[in-house]
């Protein structure tokens, strides 16, 4: 090494060595201790031992590499041989692990093994070593390992049977020695023969004394010699270009393979921890205020963008409400802010650009801007609802835009409107910990007011508020937040009052006590049911009794609006019709007898989390008017759910038959419904009236789509239902967003019953029903920030397919934004022809457990 460059220091990164690890096992040296005569007679086994044996016994040695208290391999050992002079196997060893994924606390644990009697083996002793040292370096070269009589090695991070003690003695130094051995092997240091002979030939005599004398054996090992020392490093996550001081060490290494780049960037799958990323960057931060210059705002009044720019901001405004913007996107909005204000596309991407933390631009924007801004859309007045709105000018600004919803509408959105309050509750409570110079915001919104005001306005939404408000409290005061459980309990307080000032208050305010004793009367006799051991048959004779007794008040029912449904005014329940379902919590089937003279059957249950159900319908109803809108008519029933507690709820039944139960009665669905609406003249449709077969095809085609972007999950022959007149539909909504217990489950839903009871999947009405599917897609593809909205508004909701996930990826994946509508539609044609094998496997299976369950 030249005098300029020896303060230099070479390595190389243990990251760069994608070589697998290996060493040889080279030879035993020291005295076995033999047992006594006594001891023999004493334990006559030891006859059979190795070291009892006239020759060197058949010894053979055992490795395996640890790290952290856990095996990185599976154990091997060396291959037989017979010993004549000394225990010597030079044999090298290969483990299935390269050096670059070796963690800093590998070790490899070395057993020397003996016979112990037949088909027996006992350590002769066992030593464990650390393949780094102490500066992380890589051991190489030669090691030698004191072995600990009689024990196996042991692998723990403090392990009992370590490599080396601090004990020196003559073979100590002798070690230190093969130090400076292995640098002059190198090269590292200056040659003189007549005094390196000397040297080597006094270690070789002191070695073979201190071997003679020692009672300690020793395990020699051979490790691979690097040209350079290699240093501990972790992988990175992307591939970059090799350091131009660390070259690479002096052996032959395969190519590593090629990480994907979307692998390798995948932010859900890398976490940076960096300190100062909440800290403004004082640099970045200058720049935005020169370029946001607030003196060039007159300028920018007149601003108008060339043909290049307005397609770059039309881009930005198509983006999805979940994607983020980066500093040039959000300069850019900013810049062309005035001419934005007459797209009501642009809002929500322009709050996303405001700098929240600089009161001029605060200012601006709120004071300024927001109030000339033209009317959005409900999907936007939604997001403007959501956690990341913390101005409550901003969000009252979006409740203004609500009141132009009509009840039906507003009924759509109400179940997620009454979770935004909990967003409100953040706000309101961050006014007292705020500086009162911020310029935000944090007064009330008006949103409470509003929902309160349209609640006791229209009845049928007053009654789903009220219920809506009642599971939330009891829901908040289950779980630890109680803070949210007061705000709705006030709420819900303030809405019952506001009923007894209107016109008719009392009487209001008394049916839904009426209402509150029913469905409590009603839960408590499902919940002892549920609980009871009795048969089912037993179980449908007790709730008919228990609805005949006169006390329970169930048999006549002075008019009452039905929970479900405030629509629908009931005066008793029919108890001969009333029975108990086949499943594990055996639900009511109740048939309400109405005033009109009509039955309305309800199905009620008790112990289950009725609120995914509840939501998954309620987005169903929403796609069903959407569609409406576009006069495409599926033949949808989306039926009604409410959940009336934590864990009970009620659901409109509608009469029909699983897929399962007609293909076992019936054997297929043509027979079926042939034999429910048979028109003989009809050739085209199977002998099936043709209205029929029509319902049948529509309503598949708008389940399909919609159970595909819902992404709803484990679906089997007895939660597909069929009405006589045609109408196919889903039930039990357990798995959505992806999840699914059944291994590989197609994207989209479509049994070959569906496509045999429609003629085949060469029949006019399949391509009918594909046509229907791509029809639907489209149109649904359209609304999709207000499908997105509703459901990431549901977040907070503890909903548990929803909670802890990020629901807009799982849902924005599957409408396939990035694409043109015409690839939309080939895409979604490749999933429907994609099928599952498994399917048929696993209906099976749950028919058996249904069986058993009756």
């Amino acid at each position: 090494m030249d005098k300029d460059n020896r303060d230099d220091f070479t390595f190389a990164k243990l990251s760069d060595l994608k070589l697998p690890v290996t060493f040889r096992i080279s030879q035993l040296e020291g005295s076995r201790p033999q047992p006594s005569v006594s001891d023999v007679l004493e334990n006559p086994e030891l006859r059979f031992h190795g070291a009892q044996s006239s020759t060197l016994s058949d010894l053979y040695v055992s490795c395996q590499l640890l790290a952290d208290n856990k095996p990185l391999t599976i154990p091997f050992r060396t291959s037989f041989k017979a010993f004549k002079n000394n225990y010597t196997w030079n044999e090298w060893i290969t483990l299935p692990i390269r050096y670059c994924d070796l963690p800093l606390g590998s070790q490899i644990t070395f057993t020397v093994w003996d016979i112990g009697g037949p088909r027996t083996a006992v350590p002769v002793g066992g030593s464990t070593f650390r393949m780094f040292g102490k500066k992380w370096t890589l051991r190489r070269g030669k090691h030698r390992l004191l072995l600990w009589a009689g024990q196996e090695a042991d692998g723990s991070m403090q392990t009992k049977t370590p490599s080396k003690l601090g004990v020196r003695d003559e073979m100590g130094r002798l070690e230190k020695a093969g130090k400076l051995v292995k640098k002059y092997e190198r090269g590292d240091l200056p040659k003189s023969d007549w005094l390196d002979n000397m040297a080597f030939r006094k270690m070789e005599e002191i070695h073979a004394a201190e071997t003679e004398k020692s009672d300690n054996m020793y395990l020699y090992i051979d490790l691979p010699r690097f040209d350079f020392p290699v240093i501990f490093s972790e992988s990175e996550a992307q591939n970059q270009a090799t350091i131009p001081f660390a070259p690479p060490v002096a052996v032959q290494t395969p190519v590593p393979p090629v990480l994907p780049s979307s692998f390798a960037t995948d932010q859900h799958l890398w976490a940076i921890l960096d300190p100062e990323i909440a800290r403004e960057n004082p640099v970045e931060d200058k720049h935005r205020r020169l370029v946001r210059s607030h003196r060039s705002s007159p300028y920018d009044r007149e601003l108008k963008p060339n043909a290049k720019i307005r397609d770059e901001l039309g881009e930005i405004l198509n983006y999805a409400p979940s994607q983020p913007l980066n500093s040039e996107e959000k300069d850019l909005i900013w810049k062309f802010r005035f001419y934005l204000a007459r797209d009501k596309r642009g809002l929500t991407k322009f709050l996303k650009s405001v700098t929240w933390r600089d009161p001029s631009e605060v200012k601006q924007a709120v004071e300024e801007l927001l109030p000339m801004w033209t009317e959005v859309d409900t999907d936007d007045a939604l997001e403007l609802l959501g956690p990341g709105t913390v101005d409550s000018r901003v969000r009252t600004f979006a409740v203004r835009q609500l009141t132009r919803a009509d009840d039906e509408e507003l009924l759509l959105y109400l179940l997620q409107l009454v979770q935004a309050l909990k967003f409100e509750s953040a706000a309101s409570e961050q006014r007292s910990s705020r500086s009162t110079t911020s310029a935000i915001s944090h007064d009330d919104s008006g949103l409470t007011d509003f929902l309160i005001a349209r609640g006791v306005q229209n009845h049928t939404l007053g009654n789903r508020l009220y219920w809506y408000l009642i599971v939330e409290v009891e829901l908040e005061s289950e779980s630890e937040d109680r803070a949210v459980a007061k705000m709705y309990g006030r709420v819900a307080f303030k809405f019952l009052n506001k009923i007894l000032e209107s016109e008719n208050g009392s009487e209001r305010r008394e049916l839904m006590r009426r209402q509150g004793i029913l469905v409590e009367t009603l839960a408590k006799r499902a919940k002892e049911l549920r609980t009871s051991k009795d048969p089912r048959p037993k179980k449908i004779e007790k709730l008919r009794s228990f609805i005949n007794d006169s006390k329970n008040g169930l048999v006549n029912i002075p008019p009452l609006p039905l929970p479900l449904n405030a629509r629908i005014e009931i005066t008793g329940i029919n108890a001969e019709k009333s029975s108990v379902f086949k499943s594990n919590l055996f639900p009511f089937l109740l048939y309400f007898q109405c005033s009109d003279g009509s039955e309305y059957p309800v199905m009620f249950k008790d112990g289950d989390d009725m609120r995914q159900d509840q939501l998954v319908l309620q987005l169903f109803t929403l796609m069903d008017q959407l569609l409406r809108k576009e006069n495409l008519d599926l033949k949808l029933i989306p039926y009604d759910v409410l959940a009336t507690g934590p864990l009970q709820g009620m659901v409109q039944f509608i009469p029909s038959k699983t897929i399962a139960a007609i293909i076992s009665e019936n054997g297929t669905l043509l027979n079926y419904l042939r034999a429910n609406n048979p028109d003989e003249g009809s050739v085209g449709t199977y002998g099936v009236e043709p209205s029929v077969i029509d319902t049948f095809v529509r309503s598949c085609a708008g389940y399909c789509v919609m159970t595909y972007l819902l992404g709803v999950g484990d679906r089997h022959l007895d939660n597909l239902l069929l009405t006589p007149d045609g109408h196919f539909f889903h039930v039990d909504f357990g798995y959505i967003l992806g999840r699914d217990p059944k291994p590989f489950p197609p994207p989209v839903k479509v049994c070959k019953e569906m496509v045999d009871g429609m003629g085949g999947a060469q029949s006019t009405h399949y391509a009918r029903f594909k046509s229907f599917c791509f029809t639907a897609f489209t149109i649904l593809r359209k609304s999709a920030n207000l499908i997105l909205n509703l459901v990431a508004l549901m977040v907070d909701a503890n909903i548990p397919d929803i909670k802890h996930r990020d629901v807009h990826e799982q849902i924005q994946e599957k409408f396939r934004l990035d694409l043109t509508e015409e690839e939309a539609i080939k895409h979604f044609e490749a999933l429907l022809n994609e099928t599952s094998y498994f399917t048929v496997v696993l209906d099976r299976i749950h028919d058996l457990a249904q069986y058993w369950r009756s």
